[in-house]
């Protein structure tokens, strides 16, 4: 009788564990590489300086709490997650929570502070630079394999959507970071944008052969647009010309490379979102998306709250949706929105070769 009521009780639980299981393996994957902008807690766990784990990130995400994203409530990916019907956004990978059927969901690699080199950001000392995030993915991988075996885990990877959102670092945290930089010295501007794209195209070929098969890619924001650009560089309320310059010759470069990738493999596995035309719409025209302004920060000091980090004792505006940039760098929720919006099914003049949705839809 003990062998049977055993067996019947390992039979209940493996048909419970089954139940749990099986509705996340048929729903979208979702991963998540990049930086701060669509980090949602990784260097939470790191030894580093690039964190938002402090008030008053959160104060309006639903726990009112920070959670790691640089954000006053949901980044980029939750947003994403919440329109491709996912119960809730990808965990970072680095939660100890992440385990069991929750890695069915996906996992978000993204770490603030790190771009397309490995040099960028080393100011920020112990973060996830790319190299291994993919490392991280591949792991990952192996993981999922001891769940439901290995060629279930590489349908699940080959149905996932992929989001990668890196680049802006190597400008702003590398190249322009300070005068007379290392990289500075060694390219010019035109040259140094032709490295960070060939770099870049090395990280997408092993996403590629990782077993992404949808793969969003984001270009740069308007670099020379932010608030932190707008004080530190004294441009009389105008964007930084040379930075400006930066974005406008990357983000292009970035499309052509994408359509090459797409023409080699055979297929559209690439999709390219020109956020700096995205930003650019709500910057050059606040109000007629209901922001009060683009040009201040929400939360910061000095110059268009446009200096340090924000903090506990930083200014704080009380409403976050009439301001286009939450901190000195990073969008606010509002405005993730109005961006994944265009994501998901904007025209041509935002995504190439096709929109989100036309992508998912194939």
């Amino acid at each position: 009788m003990a062998i049977s009521s055993n067996f019947n009780s390992w039979m209940i639980f493996g048909l419970t564990l089954a139940m749990t299981v099986a509705p996340l393996a048929d729903a979208r994957a979702f991963f998540v590489f990049g930086d701060s902008l669509v980090d949602s807690g990784n260097n939470n766990y790191l030894a580093t300086t690039a964190r938002a784990d402090a008030p008053p990130y959160g104060i309006d995400y639903p726990t009112r709490r920070p959670t790691g994203r640089f954000s006053n409530g949901l980044n980029i990916p939750d947003i994403i997650s919440e329109q491709i019907g996912q119960s809730q956004p990808p965990l970072p990978y680095l939660s100890p929570e992440l385990k069991g059927h929750k890695l069915l969901n996906g996992a978000n690699f993204a770490s603030a502070g790190i771009g397309i080199l490995n040099d960028t950001g080393i100011q920020f000392l112990n973060i996830i630079r790319m190299f291994r995030q993919l490392n991280y993915f591949e792991e990952y991988q192996r993981r999922v394999s001891g769940l439901i075996g290995a060629q279930k885990t590489g349908e699940l990877v080959n149905k996932s959507l992929v989001l990668i959102t890196v680049g802006g670092n190597d400008f702003v945290n590398n190249y322009y970071l300070v005068p007379s930089s290392a990289r500075s010295r060694q390219f010019s501007l035109p040259d140094y944008v032709k490295y960070l794209i060939s770099e870049y195209r090395k990280l997408l070929m092993r996403l590629y052969k990782l077993g992404a098969r949808q793969v969003l890619v984001t270009g740069t924001g308007p670099l020379g647009c932010v608030p932190a650009e707008l004080a530190m560089r004294n441009t009389n309320g105008g964007c930084s010309e040379e930075l400006q310059r930066a974005a406008a010759l990357y983000n292009p470069q970035l499309v052509v490379m994408i359509e090459g990738l797409n023409s080699e493999i055979g297929e559209n596995v690439f999709i390219a979102a020109n956020t700096q035309q995205m930003h650019m719409d709500f910057i050059s025209d606040p109000q007629a998306y209901g922001f009060t302004t683009s040009k201040v920060a929400c939360c910061g000091q000095g110059p268009n709250n446009g200096l340090g980090l924000c903090t506990v004792l930083s200014n704080l505006c009380p409403d976050r949706n009439h301001y286009a940039f939450w901190d000195p760098f990073h969008p606010s929720e509002k405005a993730n929105r109005i961006i994944v919006q265009q994501i998901m099914s904007g025209s041509i003049q935002y995504m190439t070769p096709m929109n989100l949705t036309t992508l998912l839809a194939n």
